[in-house]
């Protein structure tokens, strides 16, 4: 079974997820190389691309993984939420000295994934996050090459969202406006 991470219970409709609330997650001091567990984590092999958007459970506001927030990620080992590195980043919840272990011994590096051996691992763990209708595993791909993906940073997403609301001449467009005078 593959390591779960970021599957908390205000992430879902069901109670009862795998690694509790993240309320008990939530740290005020990050890891010390939280900078490159936020790239590995961004550089995962998505599995399942989900078109959705979503919010941060705990503030409420839009942020840089909203779009396909509960999309699959995985490298081989360990499966997360595509928004997990968010709240890595952002609220720096804990994570697992197994994986802190096991994604450092990699130096930070996404490995390939051999499908033959991951197929199994998969099919197993899918039930245990709601994606029952995904097992077993279908691709016909023998490998799973690690390859660039464009993420958008933080201070990126941060500077976009500064700039969208300067151009907003009226302010927020979900703030109601006065009437019109006739």
């Amino acid at each position: 079974m593959l390591g779960l991470l970021g599957f908390y219970d205000e992430l879902d409709t069901r109670s009862g997820q795998p690694n509790g609330s993240i309320r008990d997650a939530v740290r005020s001091v990050c890891e010390p190389d939280e900078a490159n567990l936020v790239a590995y984590l961004d550089a995962g092999h998505v599995l399942i691309d989900v078109m959705e958007g979503g919010h941060d459970v705990i503030t409420g506001s839009a942020h840089r993984h909203s779009p396909g927030c509960s999309s699959l990620v995985t490298d081989g080992t360990w499966l997360w939420r595509q928004d997990f590195p968010h709240y890595v980043e952002t609220h720096h919840v804990s994570l697992p000295d197994a994986f802190l272990e096991h994604v450092r011994s990699l130096n930070y590096q996404i490995p390939t994934v051999t499908v033959a051996q991951f197929a199994p691992h998969y099919d197993e763990t899918m039930p245990l996050v709601g994606w029952a209708s995904a097992i077993p595993w279908r691709s016909t791909a023998t490998t799973l090459v690690p390859e660039p993906r464009a993420v958008t940073s933080k201070a990126q997403f941060d500077a976009a969202i500064l700039a969208q609301d300067r151009n907003r001449p009226y302010g927020s467009w979900g703030k109601r406006r006065k009437p019109r005078k006739a």
